[in-house]
This record gives C-alpha cells, structure tokens and sequence, in this order.
C-alpha cells in the first residue's frame, strides 16, 4: 500500500491497517491517531514527526524506520522490531514497549516517561539523555547501551538490569526504585 492510499483509507475513517506492507512508505508529519498497524511491515518507511498517539503497532517491524520527533504517547508497541530505527526526540510517553527490540536503535533525549519496557530487548541501543522517568525496565536488556545523562528518576529497575557496570556517569537515578525482594 502507497502513502496515499493510507492517508486516504485515513481520512475516509479506516482506522485497521493490520498486517499492511508499508515497507519504505513515507508518513512523515502524518497524523495517524489511534489507527491500527499490528503485525504491518513499516521496515524503513518515513514516520518523523508523525503524530502516532494512541495506535497500536504490536508486533509490526519497524526496521531501520525513521520515528525521530514523532507522537507515539499512548502506543501499544508491545513486541515490536525498532531495531536500528531512529527515534530522535520521540514521544514515548505512557507508550507499552513489553517485550519489544530495540537493539541499536537510536533513541537520544527520547521522551519514555511512563513507559513499560519490561523485557525490552536495548542492547546497543544510544539512550543518552533519554528521559525514563517513572518507567517500568523490568527485565530488560540494556547491555553495551549507551544512556549517559538519561534521567532515572523514579523508574522501577532490578538489579540484574543494572549489573556489570551498566550505568554510566551523569545518569539521574535519583528515587530509582529496585524491584524484586532481597
């Protein structure tokens, strides 16, 4: 499917794009509310400042996608592929990002207040100045990544996460709160 017949399926009030081939489409600045691309290909498609609050992208591949400034406050991106997507300043507040993969994805001064990366997969992700304030990265992976000045605050973390000399020095992990009992 095209960027035009998207945006007009979109405007004519289609909101299910489950599964859709969008590979390389460009969406940029598009503003695609609660619409639903589960299980679609967005492998390298244009999604910069897309405005993408409130849709569900479970599972989709988002390879190699292009996210930076984008909207994605409220997502559902459980089990979703982002990796090597870049997402610059995005907007990731309150998003679900259970179980996703975001191996070497770029997600600089990225907004994820609220998030729930539980069992997220960021290995060699570039996290610096992220803000995780309040997140949720139970059992994620955050080995070889790379998050100096990332702000913690308040993010519920266990220790296995913070391992190995994972934490780099200018991290806000002021209030961090360790889960599990000891």
């Amino acid at each position: 499917m095209d960027a035009n017949k998207l945006l007009n399926l979109y405007a004519a009030g289609e909101r299910k794009f489950n599964g859709a081939n969008l590979h390389q489409v460009n969406l940029s600045d598009a503003d695609l509310k609660g619409a639903n691309f589960a299980e679609a290909d967005l492998s390298g498609a244009n999604l910069s400042q897309a405005d993408l609050s409130g849709c569900n992208l479970s599972r989709a591949n988002l390879t190699d996608a292009d996210l930076s400034r984008a909207n994605l406050n409220g997502a559902n991106l459980s089990e979703v592929n982002l990796i090597g997507a870049d997402l610059i300043e995005v907007n990731l507040g309150e998003t679900n990002l259970s179980r996703a993969d975001l191996r070497s994805a770029n997600l600089g001064m990225a907004n994820l207040v609220g998030a729930n990366l539980s069992e997220a997969e960021m290995s060699g992700a570039d996290l610096r100045k992220a803000n995780f304030t309040k997140a949720n990265l139970i059992g994620s992976n955050i080995n070889e990544a790379e998050f100096s000045g990332a702000d913690f605050t308040e993010a519920v973390i266990t220790e296995q996460e913070m391992n190995g000399g994972m934490l780099h020095i200018g991290i806000s992990h002021k209030w961090i709160t360790w889960a599990g009992s000891y």
